[in-house]
């Protein structure tokens, strides 16, 4: 509720900081003196409204976007060990972490992968892939989990929501200030909008969204460092940085869906700019470099998934006799 206060007071303080800052530099009278007349507040609202609508509406339906794009099953009755200790373990790391129990589910993708989404971090949502339990053992897949109950206890969720909704805000008001401006100075157009107006700020649109989404990348890259940070304190350090050499090795998998890859841990090769995720080998050096250690023996490595046992509903891929992925052989082999 507190992030929520949050994200409304940050609206009204841009509102307020653009007319403010119109007002101190006289843009406004400069702009009437010129014959635009724009009427600034009114702008201001309209932005403020269109760019904060879209991030409010994509974060309160995130949970049932998730579920039904992703086809995610939620363990409501644990069927096997595995759902079972999938529960158990979500349950005892969001206690750790402060939060409430999030819905713990599984969906059926070869990638690795896992993500938590929704708006209040006490009835978030933990999904993990079928892929993620054929090929990590129990101790990464743990990691991956707090990594995600991190995201979680961390407000991610309404953080990224709230910087969205900001620059989506100045992204709709200086495009339109630049389609206005050319509308009148350029074309001298007197009264209403001629089409200048409307191509202009189209083009300045793109281009300030451009801008706008390197921004929030950036943001969405920082929040994966204080992810694995917490994922290692929940679950070991090296336990974490298991799990993200798993994922290095997972780089032939099908990648996640594109209205997916800013939720989920791994998010595939992208360009460095405008990817949701830092580099793999980024993650693991900067979990390396953390003070301590939880050193643990080697031993052999086997997927997550109990082969002796039977889910309903999954088959070969979750709770029976599993038979192993080729990426999964080809890693317990080396």
């Amino acid at each position: 509720m507190l992030r929520i206060l949050l994200f409304l007071g940050t609206n009204l303080a841009i509102v307020a900081l653009i007319s403010l800052t119109f007002r101190l530099l006289g843009l406004d009278g400069l702009l009437q003196a010129n014959g635009v007349d724009l009427n600034i507040n009114a702008l201001i609202v309209y932005s403020a409204v269109i760019g904060f609508s879209g991030a409010l509406i994509s974060l309160f339906l995130s949970k049932t976007m998730a579920k039904a794009g992703m086809g995610v099953k939620v363990i409501t009755r644990p069927a096997n060990p595995t759902e079972q200790w999938l529960v158990d373990t979500a349950a005892r790391q969001a206690k750790q972490a402060g939060i409430g129990m999030p819905e713990v589910g599984i969906f059926d993708h070869a990638s690795p992968n896992a993500f938590a989404t929704g708006w209040n971090k006490n009835a978030a949502l933990v999904a993990v892939s079928t892929g993620l339990l054929n090929t990590m053992d129990r101790k990464e897949v743990e990691a991956v989990l707090g990594h995600e109950v991190a995201h979680v206890a961390n407000g991610d969720m309404v953080t990224l929501t709230l910087i969205q909704g900001v620059v989506n805000t100045f992204v709709i008001f200086l495009s339109r200030i630049v389609g206005y401006l050319v509308d009148r100075l350029v074309f001298k157009v007197e009264r209403g909008h001629g089409p200048a107006f409307w191509i202009v700020s189209m083009i300045a649109q793109f281009v300030f969204g451009i801008a706008a989404m390197m921004i929030v990348m950036w943001f969405s890259r920082w929040r994966e460092f204080r992810a694995d940070k917490g994922g290692a304190e929940l679950a070991g350090r090296r336990n974490m940085i298991n799990a993200l050499k798993a994922l290095q090795a997972a780089h032939d998998t099908p990648p996640m869906p594109d209205e997916m890859r800013a939720f989920a841990i791994n998010a595939g090769r992208m360009q460095a700019a405008f990817s949701s995720h830092p580099p793999l080998e980024k993650r693991i050096a900067a979990l390396e470099a953390m003070a301590g250690g939880d050193a643990q023996p080697a031993r052999p490595r086997r997927p997550c998934i109990d082969p002796v046992t039977r889910g309903p509903g999954w088959g070969s891929r979750w709770g029976g006799p599993v038979s192993r992925s080729p990426l999964a052989v080809s890693r317990a082999r080396r």
